[in-house]
């Protein structure tokens, strides 16, 4: 970005790594951003002149993109800072470039993340109406039945959140193990859709994000992304690389 180009700061902080741009939106709210020494308010725009600063750091645009894919255990939690948390991504990921996930597993979930300091590439994943699939391995706590998978393909009514889930696809592995494919992300959504049913979540894993598969990363692994997979990962929220 040029000097005397100016965009809007929540883009510019995703742009930074930090987060999409909806959680830049919470931070500027929260009163956590400075541009200049001022706090930021909405609306605002910076060009690359401007200092913007975020939990004592002066922000900057990353110059190189990169792009990871990485098992989460469970336990680890899906945050930058948490004072409460034993370990979160960012330590366990331990990195020198400041990334961010596009879309978060709960604590107690493990597998894929898709980690990035590509702003623009985090804000196309989370847009939730693309419709991007995403796969789970789940263990129930007791045996499976063909009108449990056959409701959950349907859509489920959520009554906590006042929503029923998009129609997906299931697949039974053993009497207690299936996999799901989602292509939305409710806050605890399998958990929630399980629930509804009386079944309770025993393990739950995510083994794909659209193109990218966990492979044979080990817990707390990362690889980089690159080439075709990286290629075809941008083509399919409508970027190009």
């Amino acid at each position: 970005m040029s000097t005397d180009n100016e965009i809007r700061l929540n883009k510019y902080i995703a742009m930074c790594g930090v987060c999409s741009r909806r959680d830049a939106d919470k931070l500027i709210e929260d009163g956590k951003i400075t541009v200049n020494g001022i706090t930021a308010t909405q609306g605002v725009k910076v060009t690359a002149s401007d200092t913007v600063m975020f939990d004592g750091k002066v922000l900057k645009m990353s110059e190189d993109i990169i792009v990871l894919a990485y098992n989460k255990p469970v336990g680890v939690v899906c945050t930058e800072k948490d004072e409460h948390a034993e370990r979160t991504i960012i330590e366990d990921l331990n990195i020198d470039k400041r990334v961010t996930y596009a879309g978060r597993l709960d604590k107690d979930s493990e597998g894929l993340m898709i980690l990035t300091n590509d702003g623009d590439l985090i804000q196309a994943m989370m847009r939730g109406a693309n419709g991007h699939e995403k796969e789970y391995v789940v263990e129930v706590n007791h045996k499976l039945t063909d009108k449990f998978l056959h409701e959950l393909e349907k859509g489920v009514y959520l009554a906590d959140l006042e929503r029923t889930t998009k129609p997906c696809k299931t697949q039974k592995i053993t009497d207690t193990c299936f996999k799901i494919i989602l292509t939305q992300g409710l806050n605890r959504q399998i958990r929630r859709m399980c629930d509804t049913f009386g079944y309770e979540v025993i393990k739950l894993k995510r083994i794909r994000i659209m193109n990218v598969e966990l492979q044979g990363l080990n817990y707390s692994e990362y690889r980089v992304l690159e080439g075709e997979e990286l290629r075809t990962l941008y083509r399919g929220v409508g970027l190009e690389k």
